[in-house]
């Protein structure tokens, strides 16, 4: 595996070459770290933390403080893969220049590059800035969540060919505003591979089907962590919600039955002072 630090330049060759791009988002250090040593090409610390780690209802919760405290936990177990943070809801939206001081503050916290829902003419031009002052971007069209209330639920997106052709139409603008990589999410696989072969920067699906350039999954999801919802197009590469019951469960009975802990768990004082603290409880035994 090699210990390249994975950059833009990196993202691109991998097109070219037909090399696949593998993404999991991660939210702590050690998780981050482990993914980092397996050689994930990515880490996006995505606004997905409002749900499986904070507990929110949606993504549309998640805070700015929330997402530059995680991003740094990241970064800080990163030695090679490009770490990428979620601009969260309202961070882009509200002005250009709040929108680049927050993307900025991410950068800051240790990202390398920032990801933005949406596709508009508003978005275009806010790619074109970041870009401008050195911020990498990652685009973000099919189904955004920041957008559920205007989607009306999780619904798979671009289900007709003319969806298809203006979300390629905003895909260009969004490469041509210097934006390096595209994720597309819950999308026909053949409107996805479309929109893949008529753009020169990699695209990265998620529920997107196999034509993408690379492929980003929640590792909640396929550390089988996270039991509220399964979706469709993920995949369970381990059982962690069962491993973490069972060691709880067995933590708690051997407390409860003083099987925990046990001698090889504990300091001791040295004989001396172990002589004298007996000396003294002793006494105070002779008083009472």
């Amino acid at each position: 595996m090699s210990t390249k630090k994975v950059t833009v330049k990196t993202f691109f060759n991998s097109k070219k070459n037909q090399e696949k791009i593998a993404v999991l988002t991660a939210y702590d250090y050690s998780t981050a770290k482990y993914f980092d040593d397996a050689g994930v090409d990515a880490i996006l610390v995505g606004d997905s933390l409002g749900m499986v780690v904070l507990g929110y209802e949606n993504t549309q919760q998640v805070t700015m403080d929330e997402m530059k405290i995680f991003t740094g936990a990241v970064a800080r177990g990163v030695r090679r893969a490009m770490v990428i943070a979620d601009m969260p809801f309202l961070a882009a939206g509200v002005s250009i220049s709040d929108a680049i001081r927050n993307a900025g503050d991410l950068i800051r916290a240790g990202a390398y590059a920032v990801k933005i829902e949406g596709g508009d003419d508003y978005t275009v031009e806010l790619v074109k800035r970041l870009s401008g002052v050195g911020i990498p971007v990652v685009a973000h069209l099919g189904f955004t969540p920041q957008f559920i209330n205007i989607f009306g639920g999780y619904n798979v997106q671009l289900k007709t060919s003319e969806q298809t052709q203006k979300t390629l139409a905003q895909a260009k603008k969004l490469q041509e505003a210097g934006a390096f990589a595209l994720v597309l999410e819950m999308v026909p696989e053949e409107s996805a591979k479309y929109i893949t072969e008529n753009l020169s920067i990699p695209t990265i699906g998620i529920g997107a089907g196999r034509f993408c350039d690379g492929q980003v999954l929640v590792s909640d999801d396929i550390l089988g962590k996270y039991s509220d919802f399964a979706p469709k197009f993920s995949k369970k590469y381990a059982d962690l919600k069962s491993i973490i019951f069972e060691a709880g469960e067995k933590y708690t009975q051997e407390v409860k039955s003083g099987e925990f802990p046990t001698e090889e768990h504990i300091f001791s004082l040295n004989p001396e002072e172990k002589e004298k603290l007996n000396d003294k409880a002793g006494k105070v035994y002779s008083r009472t």
